[in-house]
C-alpha cells in the first residue's frame, strides 16, 4: 500500500501527528515518533493515555508527516495516512529505543529510566494516503 516515497517520508526521522477520536467524537492529536514494521506504521507508548484509550474504543486514525521537497507550485510535501490502528501489548521500550537512534541520535538510551513499563506498540494499517507529494499523483 505504501509507495517507496511514502515509506521514505515515514522513516526520515520527522515528527508525525496521529489523530484519534475521543468518546464525544472530537479529534485528539498527539505528536509521535514513527517507524515501519513491514507495511504497518508503528509507534510506541509507555503509559496508558488518551490515544491508547481512543484506539482501544475506535481504531480509526489519521496520521500526518512533513516530507522533503515541494510540488511544482511550491507547496511543501506532506503525507496523510488514513487507516485503522491496533494495540499490541508490550514492546514499547524496545521500539522507542530503536526510534531514538533516528530521532535523537546514535548511542542514546531511551526511555531514560530503569525498567520502563512494557507499554503498547500501536500498529497502523494504511488504507488510503493523501497529501502533497509523489504519493498523491
Amino acid at each position: 500500500m505504501l509507495s517507496k516515497d511514502a515509506r521514505r517520508a515515514l522513516t526520515a526521522g520527522r515528527l508525525a501527528h496521529i489523530t484519534t477520536i475521543n468518546p464525544d467524537g472530537s479529534p485528539q492529536v498527539s505528536l509521535v515518533w514513527v517507524g515501519l514494521e513491514g507495511d504497518d506504521i508503528v509507534m510506541g507508548h509507555l503509559m496508558g493515555g488518551r490515544k491508547v484509550a481512543n484506539i482501544a474504543r475506535d481504531p480509526r486514525v489519521a496520521l500526518t508527516i512533513e516530507a522533503d521537497g515541494a510540488n511544482p507550485i511550491g507547496m511543501a510535501n506532506y503525507l496523510i495516512v488514513y487507516g485503522h490502528a491496533r494495540l499490541v501489548e508490550g514492546g514499547a521500550p524496545e521500539l522507542l529505543q530503536r526510534l531514538a537512534e533516528l530521532y535523537l541520535g546514535p548511542g542514546v538510551k531511551f526511555p531514560p529510566m530503569p525498567n520502563p513499563p512494557p507499554g503498547h506498540v500501536i500498529h497502523i494499517t494504511p488504507e488510503r494516503v493523501g497529501g502533497v507529494g509523489p504519493w498523491s499523483v
